[in-house]
């Protein structure tokens, strides 16, 4: 089985988690709002812990989004600088399907309809079926109002965005499921064993409300994290 390092910062909640033989460690950090502040210590914790080098990992895994548009930045620059240092493949996990993962796990759900908060009055929701081989896409990932995700039916509910908005989700029961590198981690070793992995210099976010350009302080914080996780890997 391969050795997956994953990522996931596309909310308020930042962790990491090192998938090796089978087994999932993970670390968490809730309400960080600098999540690189967090993310590449945790990430030398889990490999001291491991007793492995990023060398040892095969692949680099990040929650590529939608989510936070800084914090699938974040992800994103993190696993370019991880895998370019150590010359390593990267593998992107869209951050809805990792909660479709994590709410099977949770509740051995094979439907789930995944809603996470994007502020300003949205969600981001999708919908996904499990075969026993892996996830289908019933409904890509999109961008609306709240009032506008259909009912869950016979899917699973999960994610914060049914907290967000209860009015317009009242008489629903959502799992407490939120993006997580964990799910992350194992959605990247199926991929990784099917061969569908990128090069770290082409790795991309997922961004489904557009945003015109990065601000002075989001390029400077972007590039910190690229830099920085370079260093670590080198």
């Amino acid at each position: 089985m391969p050795t997956i390092l994953a990522i996931e910062t596309s909310s308020e909640l930042a962790s990491c988690a090192l998938l090796r033989d089978g087994v999932l460690s993970a670390r968490e950090s809730n309400g960080v709002r600098t999540h690189s502040q967090s993310i590449l210590p945790m990430v030398q914790e889990l490999l001291q812990d491991a007793g492995i080098a990023l060398a040892d990992c095969d692949a680099i895994a990040y929650g590529a989004g939608p989510g936070s548009f800084t914090g699938v930045r974040t992800a994103t620059g993190i696993a370019q600088g991880l895998g370019f240092g150590a010359g390593k493949p990267v593998v992107p996990v869209v951050t809805l399907a990792a909660m479709a993962q994590a709410c099977r796990g949770a509740t051995g759900a094979d439907e789930v309809l995944a809603v996470l908060d994007a502020r300003m009055g949205e969600v981001y929701w999708a919908r996904y079926r499990h075969d026993g081989a892996g996830w289908i896409t019933l409904d890509a990932p999109a961008l609306a109002a709240p009032a506008a995700v259909p009912p869950p039916g016979a899917a699973t509910a999960c994610g914060n965005g049914y907290s967000a908005y209860p009015d317009a989700f009242a008489g629903v029961t959502a799992a407490a499921i939120m993006p997580h590198a964990g799910a992350v981690a194992e959605l990247a070793a199926i991929e990784f064993a099917a061969g569908r992995v990128l090069a770290a210099a082409v790795a991309q976010p997922i961004y489904l409300r557009n945003k015109i350009a990065f601000t002075s302080a989001e390029r400077q914080l972007i590039n910190a994290d690229k830099a920085a996780a370079a260093a670590v890997a080198q």
